[in-house]
């Protein structure tokens, strides 16, 4: 008779071997001509919280060689589904910008969305416990103005150079071919910033049962600009109108036995049969000398903006009420950058938002190629008449812009372009690879108040999925991630020791947190004894649960709509 425990035992292969790679290399680490990378940790910046510069060779070549890693998927957000759709303002906020898209309340425009698992690749299941991509694209009138973010507030780190990292870490091993609990906590407890990040993931909300029951947010700082040129800080918010709710590990499981598309095909059923998913757009605003004020660096993305102090402002709804036609001619060529925006709407100096504005488009112009803006979905519909300066480049398509002059400055007004709307200017500073742990380590204080505003039971299933997600990570790596939940809150760290089965007096929970690069990295050596593959655990406290597991969604999902009362919104 089968063992129903483990149904590929019958095959005969015996235990798994261990998911460890500790293979390392020869000598430093090398650019590709050779030369060592000088910082591998800090982009280089103008002043310690100031924008990034183009002249850190390793981060542009870092992010280029990534985005062309693989062909044809996405290398993340690989497994995506959208829909078309229409904005509509509630609100006025022409107090904080002068983009057109909200200069009068009832002012509507196209949009389109695209919603994805993160790690996954094309062939991924959808009910996987992962972040959730969260891509809004709205036509304007003055152009494309693009929301790239996730389902979280936040992400594992605040440096571009380790985005590559991640990926590699989430992904498949090179030898095995096959995902490694190790190296993905390996990579995470490694960086105590992605606490608050990893936190979210291993919570009840960790496998949204439908992209219609999850939250949206920019994740990153932006900046808006009024029509007196004054700067403010934003971060924007997509309530969902239909609540939150998820699935157990247990659910989850069955789900991906039955279907592999159950979020994809949960969308385009709802909107075939007209129950058009909504979200409310927020904005949080943080003025320039409150921003400069605070202790902690307000371009983190690795934090929350606390909503007591910023709290959220209505703005307009977004309705998905029409499919597309062909999946292949708009979602999976739909082409997203945070670079796309438009006048009244700017950027922040957050450094993960700064590489992206190159990394983005380079990967379209890799992946769909350097005419990708002429694909239906990617024109700028919104504008009356859209009048981009390329020219040439393979498939072009357009006509090319026929016989019309090709350079500037001419002596016939031909490509004026607009220093009117130029922003503000952003302060700077001297320019360097600055330890941006030694400017902001406080990795601690947001898992903690996050631990502490969920119930007990959600804290108990968060310990639960924490210890079945780790599998067979080492004892150094379970040993590391005790200790960061332990100093974000006694109780999570002993919770997650506990589902581990790990006896938290043999845990080193001494030492100071990385409040640099030095003690960072005496920090992740600690316990290096330890370096040995563990057994997969299963939770005693999860031994006798009912087949769907420990159901912790609310009631009523739509009661987690409303900001205030969502206990996940610090």
């Amino acid at each position: 008779m089968a063992d129903m425990t483990d149904p590929m035992a019958k095959n005969g292969v015996g235990d798994h071997l261990p998911s460890r790679n500790n293979v390392v290399g020869e000598g430093p680490m090398t650019m590709a001509n050779g030369s060592p990378v000088v910082d591998n940790q800090d982009t280089a910046t103008a002043g310690v919280r100031g924008p990034v510069v183009l002249q850190d060779a390793w981060n542009i070549e870092k992010q280029a060689h990534f985005n062309r890693e693989v062909i044809p998927e996405r290398r993340m957000h690989a497994k995506g589904w959208g829909a078309f759709g229409d904005f509509t303002v509630t609100q006025d906020i022409t107090d904080v910008s002068h983009a057109k898209i909200f200069s009068e309340v009832g002012k509507k425009c196209e949009i389109f969305m695209r919603f994805s698992t993160v790690a996954g690749e094309r062939g991924a299941a959808d009910a996987e416990r992962d972040i959730r991509g969260f891509a809004a694209r709205f036509y304007t009138e003055d152009g494309n103005w693009d929301v790239v973010g996730n389902n979280t507030p936040v992400f594992f780190f605040r440096d571009p150079k380790k985005f590559i990292d991640l990926n590699h870490a989430v992904k498949r091993d090179p030898r095995t071919n096959l995902r490694s609990p190790n190296t993905n906590f390996d990579f995470w407890t490694s960086l105590p910033e992605s606490l608050l990040q990893t936190t979210i993931i291993m919570s009840d909300r960790g496998i949204p049962s439908s992209f219609r029951f999850m939250h949206g947010f920019s994740s990153h700082a932006y900046s808006m600009v009024n029509a007196a040129g004054v700067r403010t800080w934003v971060k924007f918010h997509f309530r969902s109108q239909q609540g939150i709710q998820n699935l157990t590990d247990q659910e989850a499981a069955t789900v991906v036995g039955q279907d592999r598309e159950s979020n994809g095909r949960d969308l385009y059923e709802a909107i075939e049969k007209g129950q058009f998913p909504q979200w409310k757009l927020y904005i949080q605003t943080m003025t320039v000398e409150q921003a400069d004020a605070m202790e902690t660096n307000p371009f983190d993305l690795t934090k929350m903006w606390p909503k007591k102090d910023f709290p959220l402002r209505e703005v307009g709804i977004l309705e998905l009420n029409r499919n597309a036609e062909n999946y292949f001619a708009d979602v999976e060529q739909a082409a997203f950058t945070p670079q796309n925006i438009v006048p009244g709407i700017g950027y922040s100096p957050d450094r993960m938002l700064q590489t992206r504005l190159f990394a983005y488009g380079d990967a379209a112009r890799y992946r769909t190629g350097i005419n990708h803006h002429q694909i239906p979905v990617n024109q700028p519909k919104g504008v009356g008449c859209p009048h981009s300066f390329h020219r040439d480049g393979q498939m072009r398509v357009d006509g090319n812009r026929g016989s019309e002059l090709h350079y500037e400055p001419n002596s016939y007004g031909n490509w004026a372009d607009s220093p009117q709307l130029a922003e503000p200017t952003q302060a700077g500073g001297d320019i360097a690879m600055y330890d941006y742990r030694a400017d902001d380590h406080d990795y601690y204080t947001q898992p903690g108040m996050l631990w502490r505003a969920m119930t007990p039971e959600q804290q108990l299933v968060t310990c639960e999925n924490t210890a079945r997600a780790m599998g067979d990570a080492t004892l150094q790596v379970k040993h590391r991630y005790i200790y960061n939940c332990f100093h974000a809150d006694p109780a999570y760290g002993e919770g997650v020791a506990k589902a581990l089965g790990i006896d938290i007096s043999t845990v080193d929970l001494t030492g100071t947190p990385a409040n640099s690069r030095a003690e960072w990295l005496a920090r992740n050596a600690v316990g290096k004894e330890l370096d040995q593959p563990t057994k997969p655990t299963e939770p005693a406290t999860a031994a006798d649960l009912p087949p769907a597991g420990r159901d912790t969604n609310a009631a009523d999902p739509k009661s987690l709509s409303i900001w205030e009362d969502d206990p996940y919104l610090l």
